[in-house]
């Protein structure tokens, strides 16, 4: 028995779609597997989290400690990564005090509100990254380290800080290596 699970007992895992070499950990976390699609050539990590609606493309990597809570839908395209330690938020409680917070409560007593998060192709996120509900991070964007993204990143930008902003624009030239290959 190796680190990942055997195709077969991937099969057996009750995932809506799952790809071909796929790697998850045996130490990933699954919940609500008949809402997770996989595409092909994914890998997840030890000690990752993976809850709700969420679709991930082709040729991606979700790095140990990741979390990705998906009640309102998470959509990560082909190419995309994740870092050590990032989480993705889809859903969020309101905590101006007005409301309590968690899922152990009825949902009359909670204020939830969110959106569908989506990295677009060839958007990555920096180690211990924190994606809030509702955001778009545009074909090619990435985050540096300790981002909090609390808006649509543009297309091709590396962002950092907290919250995140643009530092400067990224070369796009992993395209050209992409269309050598095909």
């Amino acid at each position: 028995m190796g680190s990942f699970y055997s195709d077969s007992e991937l099969r057996n895992v009750g995932l809506k779609h799952v790809g071909d070499n796929v790697l998850i950990s045996r130490k990933c976390s699954i919940y609500s597997p008949d809402s997770i699609s996989i595409g092909n050539n994914v890998r997840i990590d030890d000690f990752c989290i993976l809850s709700g609606n969420i679709t991930i493309g082709s040729n991606v990597h979700i790095s140990a400690y990741s979390a990705l809570y998906g009640a309102n839908g998470i959509v990560l395209e082909d190419y995309t990564g994740i870092s050590p330690r990032c989480t993705i938020f889809s859903a969020m409680d309101d905590f101006g005090g007005d409301y309590l917070i968690g899922p152990v409560h009825p949902r009359q007593l909670t204020n939830v509100t969110g959106g569908v998060v989506t990295m677009k192709k060839y958007s990555q996120l920096g180690a211990n990254t924190i994606v809030f509900p509702a955001i778009t991070i545009e074909e090619g964007a990435v985050t540096g380290s300790l981002t909090l993204v609390n808006s649509n990143l543009e297309p091709w930008s590396i962002n950092v800080g907290i919250p995140a902003r643009k530092i400067k624009m990224r070369k796009n030239g992993l395209l050209n290596k992409l269309t050598c290959n095909k």
